[in-house]
């Protein structure tokens, strides 16, 4: 069979970090996981307690754009959370924020487009970007600026993408910094798509929504970071109203509709904040252990993690090649962490992203493997 050239993105590199710390596992090895995102907590059990009541019925397929009590309670949210009263109709529940990407570039751009984002960055913005013929074009960010662009810096393009907190540096912009990359945005005629899925894991003053300073731009959250359901795949996004039936039309064709048991669940989580903030409270712990236990092991250039749980490490003193010294240090440290080139491919062959969203005792260990490794090499 014929392999189409925009179908040849690049992996991964974090899925495939997992791929060997599993193959070292099933080896018989304890492995500390700081590779992945993933909280290490279930589900709220809430959720899970409003799904195993809703087994009995019929889950089928629902409306195209998400349950109304779901999407309702979206925008509740953003009233809690932001003072934002946003009308129900522009929330769009999608499968995982994967789908709200595909939803946002589909309905946004034309091949050929360019979009800009920051480097460092998540990197599945590239690979779906391509994989959908558009475009992506990297923003070169300064750990002077926190690893997040500025409007002086803003190329010629079709479409920019924001992330606060960042993946994978942490870093959070504020309301001014939004306002001013917006209007930027606005003025070179780039449509502005900011990615907010690890609000509500902040560390100091609370992550603002660009719905705060505009309503020209599409909002991409997900149930996955902050309520720990990473796997029922449940994103939404908020979009203007004038997208709102090109949207609509994309998710009937493209998915159907988000999986109803997960949406059954979210809603439910959505009540489930003090449980949620107890996770908060984990993190904040492992935070300070890794601001602490980090340098000490050898790795004290990093950005200020605001947000998310992730640090981001300048490692230019101790290689020029990221992949394999998170090789290295799984094999002889039995920890797992992410090369940079996940997020930037032409400066993260010196750089290292630690994740802290395990449980506090598997950090602990961790930090203490990372000494003992640096202090023997």
């Amino acid at each position: 069979m014929r392999n189409s050239l925009r179908g040849q993105v690049d992996p991964f590199i974090v899925m495939d970090v997992m791929e060997a710390a599993a193959r070292a596992e099933a080896a018989g090895r304890h492995i500390i996981h700081m590779e992945v995102g993933q909280p290490g907590t279930p589900a709220p059990e809430g959720a899970r307690r409003a799904l195993a009541n809703a087994l009995a019925q019929p889950l089928g397929y629902t409306v195209a754009l998400g349950l109304p009590a779901l999407r309702q309670g979206i925008a509740d949210l953003y009233r809690r959370w932001y003072g934002v009263d946003l009308d129900p109709a522009r929330v769009v529940v999608t499968p995982g924020s994967s789908g709200a990407f595909i939803l946002a570039f589909s309905a946004l751009f034309d091949a050929g487009d360019r979009v800009a984002m920051g480097f460092p960055g998540y990197p599945s913005y590239r690979q779906i970007l391509r994989a959908m013929s558009l475009e992506p074009v990297g923003i070169l960010t300064r750990p002077e600026d926190r690893y997040q662009p500025r409007p002086q810096d803003l190329p010629e393009a079709q479409g920019l993408i924001l992330a606060s907190p960042g993946n994978p540096s942490g870093t959070v912009l504020t309301v001014p910094e939004l306002a001013a990359l917006t209007e930027a945005a606005a003025a070179r005629g780039m449509s502005v798509i900011s990615d907010e899925i690890y609000h509500g894991l902040g560390y100091g003053q609370r992550c603002h929504s660009a719905l705060e300073v505009t309503d020209e731009v599409v909002v991409i959250n997900s149930f996955s970071k902050y309520f720990s359901m990473t796997g029922w795949r449940v994103g939404w996004m908020v979009v203007p109203p004038d997208m709102i039936r090109t949207v609509e039309r994309l998710a009937q064709n493209l998915f159907i509709c988000p999986p109803h048991a997960s949406q059954v669940a979210a809603l439910a989580a959505l009540d489930c904040i003090p449980e949620a903030e107890a996770n908060l409270a984990a993190y904040a712990e492992n935070r300070r252990l890794m601001l602490e236990g980090l340098p000490r092991a050898g790795f004290d250039r990093i950005a200020p993690p605001e947000g998310a749980f992730y640090i981001y490490a300048d490692v230019s003193h101790l290689t020029d090649d990221s992949i394999a010294f998170a090789a290295e240090i799984l094999e002889k440290a039995g920890v797992a962490v992410t090369p940079g080139l996940d997020f930037d491919p032409l400066r993260g062959h010196q750089t290292l992203r630690f994740s802290y969203a395990r449980a506090t005792a598997d950090i602990a260990e961790g930090l203490r493997r990372l000494t003992a490794f640096m202090d023997g090499r």
